[in-house]
């Protein structure tokens, strides 16, 4: 599935939700503080993203990277995440919120495993947004993935190698079925989108935001939504010229 043409709303919005861990030490705290203050944050993003009429929004909640951070920060980290599932799913689903997590479920707890496929059982039918977390994921590791199906499907005869196109290895990544994105946003000053989703961004709009993440709000949400509307998007073409 193609990016969205119309500039006026995004249809996808991907979100690199940085900064956490800066703010609470700019206010003396740990940074397991500025986690904890980051999950209000994409309470108010999902409220925002539906409220504006988008889509799909896809955060990058934890990256197959941050498991070499200190042990207590990843426990956390993942602690946080079932604390969101457990307490939000409900609230989200009566929203009319469709949950998918994307990542590598292996080597997951299996109690993990289970409250992601029961939050996505649950809301399955929904579609008032598609809510994407993207946990425990890495867009290298995914592409790879994606390459070693292509070639055991070679390997076994059942796909010839020139019968491979674009469309086919983006069949066997795990945003199968989904847009790509139009618009990613990055808070935290930072440049770079670091390993998130790689081959969906050909052609996205980066916006990038010195705000930290727990400082995010519909009101910046709407400052990056106007700074996408002034966009060009071209997508490797020329604009037309009016007569």
């Amino acid at each position: 599935m193609g990016i969205n043409t119309n500039n006026c709303v995004p249809r996808h919005v991907a979100v690199i939700m940085d900064g956490n861990g800066r703010w609470a030490a700019a206010r003396g705290l740990p940074r397991s503080a500025g986690h904890k203050v980051g999950v209000d944050a994409v309470r108010r993003a999902v409220k925002a993203a539906s409220d504006f009429g988008i889509e799909y929004l896809t955060i990058y909640s934890f990256s197959t990277e941050n498991w070499s951070r200190p042990k207590t920060e990843v426990t956390f980290l993942l602690e946080l995440m079932r604390r969101f599932i457990r307490q939000d799913v409900a609230e989200l689903h009566s929203s009319g919120v469709k949950i998918k997590i994307i990542g590598n479920r292996e080597g997951l707890e299996l109690s993990m495993v289970k409250l992601i496929e029961d939050a996505e059982k649950l809301t399955a039918d929904n579609t008032k947004l598609h809510l994407v977390i993207a946990f425990n994921y890495g867009s290298r590791q995914e592409i790879l993935n994606a390459a070693q199906k292509l070639a055991m499907m070679v390997k076994v005869g059942t796909l010839q190698p020139e019968d491979i196109t674009a469309d086919i290895l983006a069949s066997q990544l795990d945003t199968f079925g989904m847009p790509e994105p139009d618009l990613l946003i990055r808070t935290g000053g930072e440049e770079r989108i670091s390993n998130f989703l790689l081959w969906q961004c050909a052609y996205t709009e980066f916006i990038f935001i010195p705000e930290f993440w727990p400082e995010f709000n519909a009101e910046i949400f709407v400052r990056a939504l106007d700074e996408f509307r002034s966009r060009d998007r071209r997508f490797g073409g020329v604009k037309a010229q009016t007569a």
